[in-house]
């Protein structure tokens, strides 16, 4: 299933859309699309629900698409976990996960504007996989057991200030957390319908022209193993989000250092997944 929220900020209606891709109002069902949402059987009806042909057609016209899961707890991310990507940055392989938090306030959907902060002279794009936690997650027994509590996966736009990342602070967290620089969605595709997250192509262009190429299968930690790694240090909790690192193309590794400016358009895609389509904007 495609479960997604339409509306403006703060008003979006959940909805799902069926393997025609026609959307339905999930509104007598829940209140919305989020972490309680997903850990009390909520897709199992809304499953349920589509098969018995019960819920109301929606028209979708011209309303927003928003972030597919409303503002989660947390935004766990990890970095460099594409070998070409830690190549074209200068950096070794990882021997473990590197592992930053980004503000859940940066969530925003698919389609919205993103700003560049203001004194920013290196924001930069990266499409990941993002993955959605829905069952409370602890200590988990092995990599296997971790996919049990996979609700979905999503395309994420890690957007981030390289000065105010590498040069500002020795942690991450001011060139990740900027505001609007988490787009989400268009959609949260349901675990059953991807049948191995290690096999999907990730594709983004800036203005057009192609940068960033990559397939989940060169990931050196996979989402299996990431999962269980995050919880033997973390509570994972229903609606949580988890970023899965970039492959090569970022701006920061391009010989001529191409960083976005107000005008520029992005487009993002990952197979199964849908596609988004930023504006950036100055803050």
């Amino acid at each position: 299933m495609r479960l997604l929220r339409l509306g403006t900020p703060g008003q979006e209606r959940p909805a799902v859309l069926d393997g025609t891709g026609r959307a339905y109002d999930l509104s007598a069902l829940t209140n919305d699309i989020d972490g309680s949402f997903l850990a009390e059987g909520g897709p199992e009806q809304v499953r349920a629900e589509l098969a018995a042909d019960t819920l109301r057609p929606l028209e979708t016209g011209s309303l927003r698409v928003g972030a597919p899961v409303a503002r989660p707890g947390k935004v766990v991310c990890v970095g460099l976990n594409y070998r070409d990507h830690a190549e074209e940055t200068g950096v070794a392989i990882p021997p473990r996960p590197v592992v930053f938090m980004k503000d859940p306030g940066t969530v925003v959907g698919p389609y919205d504007t993103v700003l560049i902060p203001r004194g920013s002279v290196k924001t930069d794009w990266e499409v990941e996989l993002a993955v959605v936690i829905g069952q409370r997650a602890r200590y988990l027994g092995s990599p296997e057991e971790a996919l049990e509590v996979i609700a979905g996966y999503a395309i994420s736009n890690d957007v981030s200030e390289r000065a105010f990342q590498l040069e500002l602070s020795p942690q991450w967290d001011l060139g990740k957390s900027c505001e609007t620089f988490n787009p989400l969605g268009p959609w949260l595709v349901t675990a059953d319908e991807i049948a191995d997250p290690q096999q999907l192509g990730l594709k983004l262009s800036v203005n057009g022209v192609p940068r960033q190429d990559g397939n989940s299968k060169d990931m050196i930690f996979g989402v299996a193993y990431i999962v269980w790694y995050l919880s033997q240090y973390l509570v994972l909790e229903p609606g949580d989000v988890i970023n899965t690192g970039t492959p090569a193309g970022v701006a920061l590794g391009l010989p001529d250092t191409p960083y976005l400016r107000p005008g520029d358009t992005v487009d993002l895609s990952i197979d199964g997944l849908g596609s988004q389509r930023q504006t950036f904007a100055q803050a």
